[in-house]
């Protein structure tokens, strides 16, 4: 593994958690909370995500392969997810469709699908064979560090940035999302005319 296969994995999935752009959510469904509870909702959000990550990671291709899904057909599928995901937090994040309170809030919807959503499961899915395993459960870890800051410290960032920067955040993450969604797709459509 080079430092180059840690960063092409370590990019697409900080773009497809987006944990900047969630701030105002999370602030919004914790506010109730004092600091103690709040610290630990965060840690049990972290922890969810990193375990479903890591089953995902684990046994998401042996699922693939026995449901007889080529990868390049998971580019394909996981692109076209990932591009309507984008295109919903572009047009629609007024309405925002990600905020589900229900259950325990540490678990859901803090740790799934606040910090551990469709997009960032897809994306590790589709790094593990662009960049291989060690890269990509690199770039989780180092990606699930950076949310438990980003959530721990959430009230000074969006201090410090202001609750549009946040929504600015989020609607560039979007875009950027977008274009490695037509990335996939693109990659898996060749792939397949090659091997045709």
């Amino acid at each position: 593994m080079t430092f180059n296969d840690f960063l092409f994995a370590f990019i697409p999935l900080f773009v497809a958690i987006d944990i900047i752009g969630t701030l105002p959510i999370f602030i919004g469904l914790t506010e109730e909370y004092d600091k103690r509870e709040r610290k630990k909702l965060i840690f049990e959000a972290i922890a969810t995500a990193f375990g479903l990550a890591t089953l995902f990671l684990v046994s998401g291709m042996v699922i693939l392969d026995f449901m007889g899904i080529t990868m390049n057909d998971f580019r394909i599928g996981g692109g076209l997810v990932l591009l309507i995901l984008a295109i919903q937090e572009l047009l629609f994040s007024g309405e925002d469709t990600r905020r589900k309170p229900t259950g325990s809030i540490g678990i859901v919807p803090l740790g799934i699908p606040l910090v551990m959503g469709p997009a960032a499961l897809t994306t590790i899915l589709v790094l593990v064979s662009s960049s291989g395993f060690v890269a990509t459960i690199l770039s989780m870890v180092a990606n699930l560090i950076i949310a438990l800051f980003v959530l721990y410290y959430s009230h000074k960032i969006v201090r410090l940035i202001g609750v549009s920067g946040t929504k600015a955040f989020a609607k560039v993450a979007a875009l950027f999302l977008a274009a490695i969604a037509i990335m996939m797709i693109r990659v898996g459509i060749v792939d397949i005319i090659k091997n045709t």
